[in-house]
């Protein structure tokens, strides 16, 4: 399943911070940003995929976060 975010991050270095992070809440999905998106998108291919947590874990990071449907 895809899941798809509106993000408040902007740089690469942003998504640098948030790797580990998104590693380690989602070891056996794929996800990468759009940064060229006018939504800084984070796409997270996976089965296992806690919508909430993934906002959760960008909001303690200081981003914004959305589902979008």
């Amino acid at each position: 399943m895809i899941h798809v975010f509106k993000t408040s991050v902007r740089t690469k270095s942003q998504i640098k911070i948030l790797r580990p992070h998104l590693n380690h809440l989602l070891p056996k999905s794929h996800w990468n940003f759009d940064l060229e998106d006018c939504d800084n998108i984070l796409r997270i291919e996976s089965d296992h995929c806690s919508e909430q947590k993934v906002i959760e874990l960008l909001q303690k990071q200081n981003f914004e976060c959305e589902e979008l449907e």
